[in-house]
């Protein structure tokens, strides 16, 4: 068994600070503190919940503290926390940059900067990662631990890159719920009663990204295999792969959530 993560202080407790906290406290914490302006109730004797920074005990020294609010909030929120010398900043805001977190933090801060998707709620999403410069290798394996405690983790050493990340699996997760949100819709439009088409859309879904994920094969690979030709799959794929159809629109999908995380970045 794993040693216990060390103390961290969580910044920002709401849906992604509390999925990465009910993580942590699954492999076990040394000590939380959390920040919180609604004072939400503590969820276990190690975790302390205060309203702001000045509420943070005085003696508490955590050796890393999580990001973990909306990124409109970073330019009234950051300056508080400058000058936590030891510690690590593991962003999880949509948009910040390393080097803007560094004017508000301090030049010498070290700064992770990540992004997660909300299946982390049930330990099932996937981060992708960037360390900042002065980040060292202990920091960022601490940081690696904390991210993989909801899911999966990736790193890339082009922070730029985040922004496509960002697009792709930081807002990928609604596409899905969209995809199901509509097949219930075209279900109901063919007869099915509304629950059957909620359980139908629901489950193919899921049991769809289900062996995705424990199949070796490619994604196309699989979809092939369930296109009978002149079949039914074939006759709906023929409409949704069409040159105007969904190739193109999850393209510019995607291409218009970049822009915006870029634009978020300032």
């Amino acid at each position: 068994m794993s040693a216990p993560l060390p103390p961290l202080l969580l910044v920002g407790l709401g849906k992604m600070g509390g999925a990465m906290l009910a993580g942590w406290r699954e492999q076990g914490v040394a000590r939380v503190v959390a920040i919180d302006p609604a004072l939400p109730a503590a969820p276990g004797p190690e975790v302390t919940v205060v309203a702001g920074a000045a509420d943070v005990p005085a003696d508490f020294r955590p050796e890393a503290v999580v990001l973990a609010i909306k990124p409109q909030q970073a330019a009234a929120t950051l300056p508080a926390y400058a000058g936590r010398r030891g510690a690590v900043f593991l962003s999880i805001m949509a948009g910040r940059g390393i080097g803007g977190m560094r004017a508000a933090l301090g030049d010498a801060a070290a700064i992770v900067r990540a992004m997660p998707n909300t299946p982390a709620a049930v330990r099932q999403g996937i981060t992708v990662a960037c360390a900042g410069p002065g980040v060292t290798a202990a920091q960022r394996a601490l940081c690696d631990r904390l991210l993989a405690a909801i899911g999966t983790v990736a790193w890339v050493e082009d922070e730029a890159l985040l922004d496509p990340v960002t697009a792709v699996s930081g807002s990928g997760p609604a596409y899905v719920f969209l995809l199901a949100e509509l097949l219930e819709q075209a279900a109901v439009e063919q007869g099915i009663s509304s629950d059957l088409a909620r359980l139908l859309a629901r489950r193919t879904v899921s049991g769809a990204g289900a062996l995705l994920a424990a199949s070796p094969e490619e994604s196309a690979a699989l979809r092939r295999a369930v296109t009978s030709p002149g079949g039914t799959t074939q006759a709906a794929l023929e409409v949704l792969m069409a040159s105007a159809a969904w190739p193109a629109t999850l393209r510019r999908a995607v291409a218009a959530a970049t822009r915006r995380s870029r634009e978020l970045a300032g």
